[in-house]
């Protein structure tokens, strides 16, 4: 199945779940849906760009990855029989 398929059965799917709304709640929907698609990509630049640098060390990425190995406990549960 291609992707295209795959779009238009999702979307198929949310109309068939959404044909039971009111008429007053449709324009709502339509509304919020536009809404979301102009908000969601200056989301999406301002999420990467707030995690950019967020992270500051001293320590190269070696020795980090170093003191995260040495860290690491794992439970050792012995059965004797």
């Amino acid at each position: 199945m291609q992707s295209a398929d795959i779009n238009f059965s999702l979307i198929q799917a949310y109309l068939d779940l959404l044909k039971n709304l009111s008429n007053n709640s449709k324009p709502e929907l339509i509304a919020r849906l536009s809404e979301s698609m102009q908000s969601s990509q200056t989301q999406r630049i301002g999420t990467l760009g707030a995690l950019y640098g967020a992270f500051v060390s001293e320590q190269s990425a070696d020795e980090l990855i170093s003191d995260l190995k040495q860290s690491r406990k794992f439970p050792i549960n012995r059965v004797e029989w």
